[in-house]
């Protein structure tokens, strides 16, 4: 861990060049006393660090100093600088902190002549905002940083996890799992693991703790993660006990619904250019709400008791509002 730091440390001087001890505490989140024995360590090693005195000092490297971290160009770079403003992943499964430390070092992976483009295009790039232009927050189901270190601990080194898991709706159990991967989905993580045998899904935010165990984990040696989840959601939504319904949706607000029903089990074009799609939804109350949303760019066609739910929840508004009308 203090190695990583040490690293750390060197990147931030040789990228931002001289950096108060106070400035480099923030930013490697330890205290500055660590940061003085860090400065005199790396000295100790042949560093070539120094200390300005002064209202305007701080630490310094001597000029012409470069670590060597090669393997990258400059498109590689940019394109791991682009992927890491989503920022999404890293926060589901903990890995917010590593993802700062390994950024500095892919920028000073980058010949001088390009670092200042690949700097410039971290400030000018920004992928998947907190908020919309509507302003809606997008919420990220977050995990306590203990738990999550536990969960890659195990899917990594291939041992079983015991987990403390408390379903929807229901009290939290112990359980032991042999896990398989980690998945992230619209800022929501799950856990792929097998119990008894048996394919589980485990939602990350409703584990409350996790160890990982010294036993080795029954699963494949390899994989095709992206395929399992695939296998995993259909056979979610072919055995789901939620309400389907069939829509056709002005394509312009396609998206809406489709972020907001549970799944799409079949999407085709109409002659008039609106889409009819077969979407599920946790139950009634959430197909009601989801489609109320979308006015008269949803038009209901199945099932009619949907259809007569949302006729009686427009019924109800303008009758309220009609007494209130002046001829």
């Amino acid at each position: 861990m203090r190695a990583d730091r040490l690293v750390s440390l060197v990147l931030l001087l040789r990228q931002r060049g001289r950096m108060t001890a106070d400035a480099l505490a923030r930013e490697l989140e330890v205290s500055t006393r660590t940061v003085l024995r860090d400065v005199e360590a790396l000295s100790v090693a042949g560093v070539p660090v120094y200390a300005e005195r002064g209202r305007h000092g701080g630490f310094a490297l001597l000029p012409g100093f470069r670590t060597e971290l090669t393997g990258l160009n400059h498109d590689e770079a940019l394109a791991l600088l682009a992927a890491a403003g989503s920022g999404s992943g890293q926060q589901v499964f903990g890995l917010g902190s590593a993802l700062a430390s390994a950024l500095r070092k892919v920028m000073d992976a980058l010949p001088d002549g390009n670092r200042n483009t690949a700097s410039d295009a971290a400030d000018r790039f920004l992928i998947e905002p907190e908020f919309d232009l509507l302003s809606r927050r997008s919420d990220i189901e977050l995990v306590p940083a203990a738990v999550m270190v536990e969960v890659r601990r195990a899917v990594l080194a291939g041992h079983k996890l015991r987990i403390h898991y408390a379903p929807e709706g229901k009290d939290a159990q112990w359980r032991t799992v042999d896990p398989i991967g980690l998945v992230t989905v619209r800022d929501r993580g799950y856990l792929l693991a097998t119990r008894d045998g048996a394919d589980r899904t485990y939602r990350l935010s409703r584990l409350l703790d996790a160890e990982a165990l010294s036993e080795p984990a029954q699963r494949p040696d390899r994989i095709h993660l992206e395929r399992l989840w695939r296998e995993r959601s259909t056979r979610f939504r072919s055995e789901g006990t939620g309400v389907s319904a069939v829509v056709r949706v002005n394509p312009r607000r396609r998206d809406e619904l489709v972020n907001t029903a549970l799944a799409v089990l079949a999407e085709e074009f109409d002659a008039d250019g609106w889409l009819r799609l077969e979407v599920t939804f946790q139950d009634a109350r959430h197909a009601e709400w989801a489609l109320w949303q979308l006015a008269t760019d949803a038009h209901v066609l199945e099932p009619q008791s949907l259809r007569a739910a949302l006729y009686d929840r427009a019924a109800s508004i303008t009758a309220c509002y009609e007494s209130n009308l002046v001829p």
